[in-house]
């Protein structure tokens, strides 16, 4: 169990990340995620949410070709309903 415990830590270790900026936040992410997989990871609903990246609004189309770099911009809100 300590083997495979050591070799986690040690890919998480040779892993590079990203930083980004997420609704203000910093957020660490793996260089080949697009903006969909960033969604999905983080449970948003992808049918009710409007995306910013850098100050531009992004289709729904582009969202799984868009991969941000290291200091991007992306805001996520969220639709929604109601009366």
């Amino acid at each position: 169990m300590k083997s495979t415990t050591h070799i986690l830590l040690f890919f998480f270790m040779l892993t590079n990340y990203i930083l980004i900026q997420l609704n203000g936040k910093p957020f660490n992410c793996l260089p080949k995620f697009s903006l969909k997989d960033i969604l999905i990871y983080l449970d948003f609903d992808l049918d009710s949410v409007i995306v910013e990246y850098n100050s531009k609004i992004i289709h729904d189309s582009f969202l799984d070709i868009t991969i941000p770099v290291s200091g991007d911009k992306i805001e996520v809100l969220t639709i929604v309903g109601g009366g």
